[in-house]
């Protein structure tokens, strides 16, 4: 599971990068304010949580501690990212309003995650 979370972590931090820049140089002339705040938002949180994904990876080559808690934290990241960021990314580039309500999943597979994080931690040993 770690190689599947740092390879996964590794396409999504890239990922990440190229759509900062792509909003930045491509975008910026062809959407709102608005809209373009919202993709930097999917783009910055996509950063955040391939970086804890790589972290999450990290910890389970240790292993010492919780690991079934640490797959579902990571998985929880990846699903997020997915829904949350995906969901932003294409709310901002259609403004088809109903993708908004995708979000709040994404931002709840985010908090899973960082909690099933937490329970780890607290179980390390």
């Amino acid at each position: 599971m770690p190689q599947i979370f740092i390879t996964l972590a590794g396409i999504l931090g890239g990922l990440s990068v190229a759509a900062g820049a792509f909003a930045t140089h491509a975008l910026k002339a062809k959407l709102s304010e608005r809209a373009i705040e919202i993709f930097e938002t999917a783009a910055r949180y996509q950063m955040y949580h391939a970086i804890a994904l790589l972290i999450v990876a990290l910890l389970l080559i240790r292993a010492d501690f919780s690991q079934s808690t640490l797959v579902v934290t990571g998985w929880a990241f990846i699903v997020g990212t997915i829904l949350f960021s995906g969901s932003l990314y294409a709310l901002s580039l259609t403004d088809i309003k109903v993708l908004g309500a995708i979000t709040p999943l994404g931002g709840a597979a985010f908090i899973l995650g960082w909690l099933c994080l937490a329970y780890a931690g607290f179980n390390f040993e």
